[in-house]
Formats: structure tokens, C-alpha cells, sequence
């Protein structure tokens, strides 16, 4: 049926363009890289990459159909995104302005964290919503197209985000100091306060 899938061109350019657009999980693949290495990177690329994907099966299957319907389920959730993000914005901006090669013991997001991350992003939930009702045809083979839309969301997004873990790993050459790891720190973590809270207030 891969053959037969009329949109699947326009959708490979849909889900590149969602996944190498900055956004949250970009700015934590790049700061976790970069302070931790490219290996530190992948569990969160995989942890991320899998549960958008895993939103879109369940968007297309009607398991998370009653998030566009319930206003309040979708608040309830961008708020607690809202506020993980800003919790872990705090904890990049106030880390020890250590220089990478002492900071191997620093705990890390992992791919659970990042998994968990976008199970509670509204954004995320819509992105699969938006999916699910444009590229997924409702016709007899619905199911089976839902099925390739995820695992092909899967495999674009994948590299997309190893773009930004080799970014962050190739700015770590600057970082070898402690003063400039804490601009770094710094920086990075502003950027993420910033895109968790203008997911709200846009």
C-alpha cells in the first residue's frame, strides 16, 4: 500500500519540517550533546522520536481523539509540560559552572524523560491530530495508513534530531572552559523557558 500512498511525498516534507523546526526537545537534544556527548544524545533522539510517533498510532486508532474535544484535558496538559520544561530550564541555568570534561556524574534526561516529555505536550498531541486528519485517508486501508504515517514520522524525525545532537556536539570544542559552559548553560536554558512558555501565551 506504500506504493499507493498519495500523500506520503507531501508528508515526508510535513514531518521534516515539524521535526529540524526548533522547539523543546530540539534545544534539549542540542544542550545534552553538548554538555554530555553525541552517545548522551541518542536515548533522548529515540525516547522522543518513538513517543510522537506512538501519539500519532494512537491519535489515528481513536485512543487520543478526546484530547481535541475536552479544552480542559489540553490545559491540564500544557501547563504540566509547561511546567516540567521550566523545571528543567531552572536546572541547565543553575548547573556548577564546571567544564565538560568534569561533568560525567551530572545526571542526565534520558529516554524516559524525553518519552514522557511528549506525551504531556499539547503541541505534540495537535501535530498528530493534524497528521491523522490530513494525511490519513478514511477510507477502507485507514488503519494501515495510520500505521505508515507513524513509522514514517519515526524514521524523518530521527535524523532531523541527530542533526541538532551533532550541533551540540560539535559546539562542545568551545565549551572547555567553566566560564563559558555556564553562558552556555545559561543560554540554552532560556531558550527553553522561552519555548515552553510561548507555547502558551501564542
Amino acid at each position: 500500500m506504500l506504493p499507493s500512498f498519495p500523500t506520503l511525498l507531501p508528508f515526508l516534507l510535513f514531518a521534516f519540517v515539524a521535526a529540524i523546526t526548533p522547539g523543546p526537545t530540539n534545544i534539549l537534544v542540542l544542550s545534552n550533546s553538548a554538555r554530555h556527548g553525541l552517545a548522551a544524545a541518542i536515548p533522548i533522539i529515540f525516547g522522543a522520536c518513538a513517543s510522537a510517533a506512538t501519539l500519532v498510532l494512537l491519535v489515528g486508532t481513536g485512543v487520543g481523539s478526546s484530547i481535541s474535544t475536552w479544552p480542559a484535558v489540553q490545559s491540564a496538559m500544557q501547563w504540566a509540560g509547561v511546567a516540567w520544561l521550566s523545571y528543567l530550564a531552572w536546572q541547565i541555568y543553575s548547573a556548577p559552572a564546571t567544564a565538560i570534561a568534569a561533568r560525567n556524574s551530572e545526571p542526565r534526561l534520558g529516554w524516559m524523560g524525553a518519552a514522557s516529555l511528549q506525551l504531556v505536550n499539547p503541541k505534540t498531541w495537535m501535530m498528530a491530530l493534524a497528521v491523522v486528519s490530513v494525511f490519513a485517508a478514511g477510507d477502507e486501508h485507514r488503519a494501515v495508513r495510520v500505521v505508515y504515517l507513524s513509522l514514517v514520522f519515526f524514521l524523518v524525525s530521527l535524523p532531523c534530531l541527530t542533526v541538532w545532537a551533532m550541533l551540540g556536539a560539535g559546539s562542545s570544542r568551545w565549551l572547555r572552559s567553566p566560564r563559558a559552559m555556564q553562558r552556555f548553560n545559561r543560554c540554552m536554558a532560556l531558550l527553553l523557558l522561552g519555548s515552553a512558555w510561548l507555547s502558551v501565551l501564542a
